[in-house]
């Protein structure tokens, strides 16, 4: 193989993975960009989506990619439940606070899943999960791409329902005016609670996609919600199109760098650049404080 189809090669491998990091990071910015907190418990909610897809698959018999009909409607269920019940009671108090609050919801999920499923790793099996294909050199995993496309659908659709419907309309003026949302009667708790939902649900879709190609365990969640960190820091605080395109620069970077650094250094190279970022453009590289972006 060419250097140049190695690269070509990374490109591609690095775009797919990053459309799966775009679809967490959105999710996490929708909820920053509503309701002003820093969701810590992301990972533990896509770790629950994984588990989902894994167990309804074992009783079932589905198809893995049929499990997202359960697990976007329970993780916005669950993600509406947390905001309802744990999140709004201490959103007037310091941020500290709401830190605390969702850092710890994160290790009461983990340590409940250690304790009903162990730390064993588990996994899918689907017809899909070898298939490959090439286009010249360049080799396509069909499970990734997959999980790209539905990601890219999922990023366009809510960008949509955000920027052509009353109740996406409703969203962004909450997150961009409260005080103004409620004086055109807009029900700016009940906004929340639907932000943090479709947020949920977000990251219940990405758990289902990954899960014919990765493995699940209960601390799987740490290696995307850092991604999804960096990437909400990079595309601008609550921007969603600027998620989008800083989750395919951060799967690039991580997968090009593989190509050329060994071990985890190549994961270095995206702190670097988020660095950078923080040094020279710490409003993010897409800043508009929006939840449509």
């Amino acid at each position: 193989m060419s250097f140049f189809s190695v690269v070509m090669q990374g490109i591609v491998s690095g775009l797919l993975m990053g459309g799966i990091y775009s679809l967490v990071a959105v999710g996490l910015s929708l909820i920053f960009g509503v309701m002003g907190i820093i969701n810590f418990a992301h990972g533990a909610l896509m770790m629950l989506a994984m588990y989902t897809t894994f167990w309804t698959v074992h009783f079932l018999g589905l198809n893995p990619y049929l499990t997202i009909v359960v697990t976007v409607p329970l993780l916005f269920v669950l993600g509406a439940l947390i905001e309802r019940y744990l999140i709004d009671p201490v959103l007037a108090s310091d941020e500290t606070i709401q830190i605390l609050l969702t850092l710890g919801i994160a290790i009461w999920i983990e340590n409940m899943a250690l304790v009903l499923w162990r730390p064993d790793f588990r996994s899918v099996v689907s017809g899909d999960k070898l298939s490959n294909f090439f286009i010249g050199e360049v080799m396509f995993n069909l499970p990734k791409l997959y999980g790209f496309l539905f990601a890219l659908a999922c990023v366009i659709s809510l960008n949509i329902f955000l920027r052509k419907t009353d109740l996406g309309l409703s969203i962004n003026a909450s997150s961009q005016d409260k005080d103004g949302a409620r004086l055109v009667g807009i029900n700016v708790k009940k906004i929340y609670l639907i932000a943090f939902g479709i947020g949920s649900a977000c990251v219940g879709a990405s758990g289902t996609l990954v899960m014919p190609f990765l493995y699940v365990y209960p601390e799987v969640g740490y290696m995307f919600v850092l991604n999804a960190f960096i990437i909400v820091v990079m595309g601008g605080m609550g921007n969603i199109m600027g998620a989008f395109f800083c989750g395919l620069i951060v799967g690039l970077t991580e997968s090009l760098g593989g190509l050329f650094l060994s071990g985890d250094l190549k994961q270095a190279v995206v702190f670097i650049i988020f660095i950078l970022v923080l040094l020279f453009r710490p409003q993010g590289l897409f800043a508009k404080r929006n939840a449509a972006g």
